[in-house]
């Protein structure tokens, strides 16, 4: 009694360490330890109707010993099965209705189990084994079987209560049963992070974290798991996946590039006042809209001729929208031109201007300044007065003179080309010497 009683206090204090819960695949190993009955009556007389209606007779016919007196341990191995071996002592002073001596008792058991149910409060179960009986000093193999349930109070402390009947394989000694009541416990599972949840059913078995999240961490404590967190240091909202958002606009703090101050996902989380697409830190204009390529600023207008600046040719002349803001040279310029163009000057029979038309070529310089997008085409006309040939290339010369005086004083010279016509084109007749005057000329034209 002694030894059984100190092999109890060490199974109690390795059931303690080793941190119990219910026997499963994570906790497989199970100890339990208690008060058995052993009951001899009838010899030879189950399964009679008789021997029924006293088996629960526990005054007349069971042999209890008033002390722990049994110990079993049983490991669980998949599906329900668990094997194991019981230990278990008694004094039997009653030999069915007939009192014996206090003969010693003691019994070596092996036990297949099958427990019907997992983790439930209820647990049946069915055992099945063999063993080695010895009454005084007399002993024999057995065939046992036996049902019992265990009620969990806890998920690793319960109640066992069950019964076996033991069949001997020796004539001396005779069939009987056992009864057996006392507490399990459960225990043998690994727990690595220590959280309470074993690493079997833990999905972060090497970090403490929750039951709610299957043994993983929650380090802000905001109720979204790290794992699935965009910022786990960091209590958010699951809207923002686990960031905050201190402004309330949509856009997690980490992205917001305006973080106390409400703003637009397009724009990173900044305010945009006048929504012209760009935000008010980097809007020239926050409070009037206009194109990001102008810093969020309308484009000016300053002649107001409805073409922008940056798409006026002419942005200090009001012109039209179809000669891209500049304006149009109407008959009346072409006319005035034409007038100043006529009075040019030439030497006799050479295409060099003379000095006294210096004036005359400011005015048309100032008229074509002021069309800047107008192209000109410079003509040179001679009288009849001579060869042809040598008209065609005077005109030609005059004109091309013209042109490069144009040029040098800041015409573009893209917008000139010049042409002779020689004496083809009169304008009036070669007869008299005021017709030959006028036909001698040079002309601006528009070209359109």
């Amino acid at each position: 009694m002694k030894h059984l009683s100190k092999l109890l206090v060490v199974t109690l204090l390795i059931a303690a360490v080793n941190g119990i819960q219910a026997q499963d695949e994570n906790n497989p190993w199970q100890i339990g330890f208690g008060v058995n009955a052993v009951d001899v009556y009838p010899t030879g007389d189950f399964p009679n109707s008789s021997f029924g209606n006293q088996l629960f007779n526990a005054t007349d016919h069971w042999n209890i010993l008033p002390s722990i007196s049994y110990i079993g341990v049983s490991k669980a191995v998949g599906s329900g099965f668990s094997v194991g071996a019981r230990g278990s002592l008694n004094k039997i002073s009653k030999w069915g209705d007939t009192g014996v001596d206090d003969l010693s008792y003691y019994a070596l058991d092996g036990t297949i189990k099958y427990n019907f149910l997992k983790e439930t409060v209820i647990d049946p179960f069915v055992e099945v084994g063999g063993g080695y009986t010895w009454i005084d000093e007399i002993g024999a193999g057995t065939v046992n079987g036996g049902v019992g349930i265990n009620f969990w109070f806890t998920d690793n402390i319960g109640l066992t209560v069950q019964t076996s009947y033991k069949h001997a394989f020796e004539d001396y000694l005779v069939p009987h049963f056992q009864h057996m009541a006392g507490l399990s416990i459960k225990f043998g599972g690994t727990d690595t992070d220590a959280d309470g949840i074993y690493d079997k059913d833990d999905a972060c078995p090497e970090v403490a974290g929750l039951e709610a999240f299957n043994g993983c961490p929650d380090a802000d404590g905001d109720g979204i798991e790290d794992s699935k967190d965009s910022c786990p240091n960091e209590a958010g909202s699951k809207e923002m996946n686990g960031c905050p958002d201190a402004d309330g606009d949509g856009v997690a703090d980490k992205d917001d590039k305006c973080p106390n101050e409400a703003g637009l996902a397009s724009l990173a989380g900044c305010p945009d006042a006048d929504g012209d697409g760009v935000a008010d830190g980097d809007d020239e204009c926050p409070n009037e809209s206009g194109p990001a390529a102008n810093k969020g600023c309308p484009w000016p207008d300053k002649d107001g001729d409805s073409v922008l600046d940056k798409d006026d040719k002419c942005p200090d002349v009001a012109g039209t929208v179809a000669n891209q803001g500049c304006p149009e040279v109407t008959e009346e310029v072409q006319k005035q031109l034409n007038d100043y163009a006529r009075t040019i000057l030439f030497d006799t029979g050479k295409s060099s201007i003379k000095a006294e038309s210096t004036s005359v070529m400011v005015d048309i310089i100032q008229i074509l300044k002021e069309y800047p997008t107008a192209k000109f085409t410079v003509e040179g006309h001679t009288d009849s007065v001579g060869s042809a040939k040598l008209n065609q290339s005077l005109s030609e010369s005059r004109a091309l003179s013209v042109k490069e005086f144009l040029v040098d004083k800041g015409i573009d010279a893209f917008r000139l080309s010049s042409v002779g016509y020689g004496e083809d084109k009169p304008i009036a007749t070669n007869n008299t010497r005021a017709g030959r005057t006028q036909n001698r000329r040079v002309e601006i034209n528009l070209v359109k």
